[in-house]
């Protein structure tokens, strides 16, 4: 049978957009069935308080009030889980803090939950919650992590000794202890990851229901998954059936990791609705992100380079101390532990010894946010490369160049165990100095400097892990009239899923995109599947789709070939036909499922795909930046990275994605910080006081792929949903400094390099320069 092959790899524009630019898109706001009541949440303004309520029933007798529920009617509720515990290095575990659905006596971070109500509007819970007597006793906090584990610091949970929740290794601590006896150079560097905000367009919210006649439960949420959401509520917290459970996700404004995870809400509403009979909504404010979602980074890292007298390294050391939060989210122990695992990068280290510390604050639970730890890796890494070719004279791309490790090495296995199975990080690199025009970079920094001004150049080259587990099964359909229904267990969070599965669909079928409907978020109409996360959508979702495509092709031919009397050797498929070969005689799709022989299980192709191996996509990163040393602002003039893939399935889909995961990484490096007091205050709680990239902070980023394909995926395909956020804060922060050291000898600065933090750095050299006469 001859396919017809076209829509992958070719630029077809989004066709989800066109509904949402019309205003069509449904979002979890837009639901509101008859006769929902609201949900509201009463939060602590405390990081660490004892506290008791009163008038209880004084709330409760606010007109349109239906309940008021405190801790102790949730008793039979189950704490959340922590999915992926990190031993110690000793093998043994620490005892995880429980994580309750609602704080009870004790509130341990701001935005605590303490209280629900409910309501006939969102106004009557408000107004009730104002009639809530709460007595609050501040207790001691600590929001700093290396605060925290100071013998003198508040305990935040007494099972934690000193509060370390993990103490565990990667590598070989003597072998990389010889390496560094016998190093020409040691250069070291400390690094402070801040801690940042998700800010997703739209805020979580969820709709919670029951059906009197079954008795089972629905949940309408933006989520990145509802099986996994499903399976932990149900099986963990409610201490239900998996089967009474349903949960739906409809459109999604952005997650970024941070709309994976298991939150308090979700449970209390669905029991709230189970409880009064009637469906229960509930909807963040900007606010309630800020204090109510998990968020992201928070590393202090410090890390030591060995090199030998020619500038090769010889080993790494590494030292992180993590910041978990007051709880442990659902993969909040693994982030920086995964990160880890990609401490030594694109380059041949022969020897590692990485210690990583998870460590409990007052603080929001932080876990995994867009690249969950491997952006904390490249950033370390990157930032101690470059200050290794400044300490040696050696520019940024020859030391780079001189410990890639190159292709003819491949597969080759990293000192954390991890195998990188192709790769050209060189070729991405020279490629990347071309397209920056890095050989006329000097010149350049002569004309900002006669301008008055300071330029500087930044490299990252990255290489992350991806794609390592997800969808077991994926259905195609063919339906009565023609078109064709995909069942993924993905979710599109705007990422454009609806246009990249449809291609592949299209390639087998040779069909419109609009004859292909894409069906994902539903957990009684699929399966069961892993949802989004790990840049595994499209190279796990991409293979089970290509292949329910061929099943189904497969079973569609037999039909076919049937009712024309023909070998299925001589068919093909032509504009959505299967025709014989150099006949005119064909049968169109919706021909073929009106045929007597078709039925529902011939109609239905299945396509499975589990990975046992990450894939690795990798590239290089240079941003040049002008500063002004009167303000400390920077403008980014040109951004140009070279990207491998492995494979391009859209082109479109593909840059946009790194556009968007650029747009990340420099807000984290110039802007973005949650700041927190000595108290446990979330001082920058709204887009007033955290700040956001914008368009006009960004150049044209020049972008191309350099695709070396997988050989551990079917179609070499390599993730690449967070390699922009990976590769980008590195770049920035090394072009800032860049143009520090060159002006005024300024060896370092952290993220973010607001230009308050320039202008400070900038004025201390001079004031000691001024000192010293």
């Amino acid at each position: 049978m001859t396919v017809m092959k076209f829509g992958v790899g070719q630029p077809v524009r989004r066709v989800e957009d066109q509904r949402f630019v019309q205003g069509a898109g449904l979002y979890t706001s837009d639901l509101a069935p008859a006769g929902s009541l609201y949900a509201h949440f009463v939060r602590s303004p405390h990081a660490h308080a004892r506290f008791t309520v009163g008038d209880r029933d004084k709330a409760a007798a606010t007109p349109g009030v239906k309940a008021v529920y405190l801790a102790s009617d949730f008793a039979a509720l189950v704490d959340l889980p922590c999915l992926a515990p990190v031993k110690n290095s000793d093998g043994t575990q620490t005892p995880l803090k429980p994580y309750p659905v609602m704080a009870k006596d004790e509130a341990h971070h701001v935005g605590d939950i303490v209280a629900m109500i409910v309501a006939d509007s969102a106004f009557a819970a408000k107004d009730a919650a104002e009639a809530l007597a709460i007595g609050w006793e501040a207790l001691p906090a600590v929001a700093d992590a290396v605060e925290a584990i100071r013998p003198d610091a508040a305990q935040v949970f007494g099972g934690a000794p000193g509060n370390v929740a993990f103490d565990a290794h990667y590598g070989d601590k003597a072998k990389t202890d010889e390496a560094f006896a016998r190093a020409a150079h040691v250069v070291r560097i400390g690094i402070v990851n801040p801690r940042v905000v998700a800010n997703f367009m739209e805020p979580r919210g969820a709709v919670g229901s029951l059906d009197p006649e079954s008795g089972r439960l629905t949940l309408h949420v933006g989520c990145q998954g509802v099986h996994l959401l499903r399976r932990i509520l149900a099986h963990n917290v409610l201490k239900i059936p998996p089967a009474d459970l349903k949960v739906v996700t409809a459109d999604v404004g952005g997650g970024f990791g941070t709309r994976a995870f298991i939150y308090r809400e979700y449970a209390l509403i669905l029991e709230a609705a189970r409880r009064l009979g009637r469906p229960v909504r509930w909807q963040a404010d900007r606010s309630e992100h800020f204090v109510g979602d998990a968020q992201g980074r928070d590393n202090v890292t410090t890390a030591e380079m060995a090199l030998d007298s020619d500038g090769r390294f010889l080993a790494l050391r590494v030292d992180i101390i993590a910041n978990l939060g007051a709880y442990i989210s659902q993969f909040g122990l693994f982030v920086p532990f995964l990160g880890a695992s990609m401490s030594t990068g694109p380059y041949r280290i022969d020897a590692l010894h990485a210690r990583v510390r998870g460590v409990y604050t007052h603080t929001l639970p932080v876990d995994a946010y867009r690249g969950a730890g491997r952006p904390e890796a490249a950033y370390v890494l990157e930032r101690l490369v470059d200050r290794c070719a400044r300490e040696l004279e050696l520019s940024p791309e020859t030391i780079r160049l001189r410990n890639f490790v190159p292709p003819d090495a491949m597969p080759y296995q990293t000192q954390t165990n991890r195998t990188y199975d192709v790769g050209d990080f060189s070729g991405a690199l020279k490629r990347c100095v071309e397209k920056a025009d890095a050989a006329g970079f000097e010149a350049r920094v002569a004309e900002s400097r006669a301008r008055g001004l300071l330029r500087g150049l930044g490299y990252s080259s990255y290489i992350e892990c991806t794609a390592w587990d997800g969808e077991k099964e994926t259905s195609l359909l063919l339906e009565k009239d023609g078109t064709l229904t995909l069942l993924i267990g993905t979710q599109s969070t705007g990422q454009g899923h609806e246009t990249a599965y449809a291609q592949v669909v299209s390639e087998q079928f040779d069909v419109p995109l609009d004859r292909i409907k894409v069906v994902q978020g539903d957990s009684d109409r699929i399966s069961h599947g892993e949802g989004t996360g790990g840049s595994r959508s499209i190279p796990i979702g991409a293979v089970t789709t290509a292949r329910a495509s061929k099943a189904l092709a497969e079973s569609l031919a037999g039909l076919a070939a049937d009712k024309l009397e023909a070998a299925r050797a001589d068919l093909e498929i032509v504009g959505g036909r299967f025709r014989i070969v150099g006949t005119d005689r064909s049968l169109s799709l919706d021909e073929i499922a009106a045929l007597p022989s078709a039925t529902p299980e011939r109609l239905r192709g299945a396509g499975s795909y589990a990975p046992d191996m990450a894939t690795y996509p990798n590239g290089t990163h240079i941003c040049e930046v002008e500063i002004d040393p009167e303000t400390g602002t920077v403008q980014i003039l040109r951004y140009t990275v070279v990207d491998d893939f492995g494979f391009t399935l859209n082109p479109l889909l593909l840059e946009g994605q790194v556009h968007g995961g650029i747009a990340q990484g420099v807000g984290q490096a110039l802007m973005e910080k949650a700041v927190y007091d000595g108290e446990g205050q979330l001082l920058s709680a709204s887009l007033m006081d955290y700040c956001l990239p914008r368009a006009d902070d960004f150049p044209p980023i020049e972008f191309e792929t350099r695709n070396v394909p997988s050989t551990t995926n079917p179609m070499g395909l390599k993730g690449a949903g967070e390699a922009g956020a990976i590769g980008s804060t590195p770049a920035v922060v090394n072009a800032v400094a860049d143009a520090l050291w060159r002006a005024y000898g300024v060896a370092d600065i952290d993220m973010p390099a607001t230009p308050q933090a320039i202008f400070r750095a900038i004025r201390q050299v001079e004031t000691a320069k001024r000192a010293s006469g």
